[in-house]
């Protein structure tokens, strides 16, 4: 391997490589991922009362934040002689993993709960060329059998956030956010499902303050979605059910590094109604032009019901949107659909644009 991108998006092995574990130059498998923007929220940050900054995490090469995690977990695979690596998913792993597989030139087999995946995570996989196996079960399940198959087969890396190198890579958006802002943010808000997410940030966030780069570092504010909440209720769910099928999961794999970044950060972990999910989802789109899929909203529909309930954080609050809106189409095209056609006149135009009100400010 060692193809470079051409351009100033390095990928974060090359950019933090001192910050990762030891990856061969030959072996790095990069699309250009990482140097995601941070987009200041002005009509948001009204309403939560509050700086909100948006890190915008669809913005990587297959659309979400799992991308950081893949390019170090393939790279490691590849380092290693693996032929082939395995996961469970509910989309976005499965994406990462078949575009960093097809680049490293290894095969991918993404194990996923029959009907659970979203059509547009399912179009991505099937591109790459990876093996596609559904089961008869839920996420949980499916990371069983992945796990079980990577200790079975030999040659077989699983790249589920279990693996410590998808934590490594993840964590490097920690640090852009503290470099974008040149400090970390009083609080950082982010959608929880398998709970990998919250423990890389938390730890990036850790080891910056413990290299010098910043006194503090920020309050951990992590959101589930209702039906599918175990760190709230401190029970696993057998059959979680919410819009946001990113984080519809009901057994996290990193509970203990998600419990410990709340703890040690004196933050948070709740929940929030699907109604106010898609409600965030909404406000991002048309408020701040920002379209996301429904589980990255369930940070700023959490931020949102702090507001609400006068519990929001103050001064300077980041909330991460883990993918982009087309993620999961069908979310949005199942609450909407296409006008009728209007005759091709200029006076069917002009009544037509009189019946539309204009965007709420």
């Amino acid at each position: 391997m060692g193809v470079r991108t051409v351009g100033g998006r390095r990928g974060v092995i090359r950019k933090y490589r001192d910050w990762l574990p030891e990856i061969p130059e030959e072996a790095i498998a990069s699309l250009g991922e990482g140097d995601t923007p941070l987009i200041e929220a002005p009509r948001l940050s009204e309403k939560i009362g509050a700086s909100l900054y948006l890190k915008f995490e669809g913005m990587n090469p297959t659309a979400s934040f799992k991308d950081r995690g893949m390019t170090v977990a393939l790279s490691r695979a590849v380092a290693a002689g693996s032929r082939a690596c395995v996961c469970a998913s509910t989309g976005n792993t499965a994406a990462a993993a078949s575009a960093y597989s097809a680049r490293a030139g290894i095969s991918c087999f993404v194990v996923v709960p029959a009907g659970k995946i979203a059509l547009g995570k399912a179009v991505q996989v099937l591109a790459h060329g990876a093996k596609i196996i559904q089961i008869e079960g839920n996420f949980d399940a499916a990371l069983r059998l992945s796990k079980t198959a990577a200790e079975e087969l030999g040659n077989v890396s699983l790249v589920n956030s279990v693996n410590p190198d998808r934590i490594e890579g993840q964590k490097t958006a920690s640090f852009e956010v503290c470099e974008s802002l040149g400090c970390p943010p009083d609080a950082l808000a982010l959608p929880v499902g398998n709970a990998g997410n919250i423990t890389a940030y938390w730890k990036g966030f850790k080891e910056w303050r413990e290299a010098g780069l910043a006194q503090a570092a920020p309050r951990m504010l992590g959101f589930q979605a209702e039906g599918a909440s175990p760190l709230v209720t401190g029970q696993d769910f057998e059959s979680p059910e919410t819009v946001a099928s990113a984080i519809r999961i009901g057994a996290p794999a990193s509970r203990e590094g998600a419990l410990a970044a709340m703890h040690e950060s004196g933050g948070l972990i709740e929940s929030v109604t699907d109604a106010e999910i898609l409600a965030a989802q909404e406000a991002l789109a048309h408020e701040e032009g920002v379209f996301c899929e429904p589980a990255s909203a369930a940070g700023v529909a959490g931020l949102l019901k702090l507001a609400r309930e006068g519990r929001a954080p103050e001064g300077v609050v980041v909330s991460v949107l883990t993918g982009h809106g087309l993620k999961d189409p069908d979310v949005i095209l199942s609450r909407t659909r296409l006008p009728d056609p209007i005759p091709a006149t200029f006076e069917a135009l002009v009544e037509s644009m009189r019946r539309v009100e204009p965007a709420a400010r």
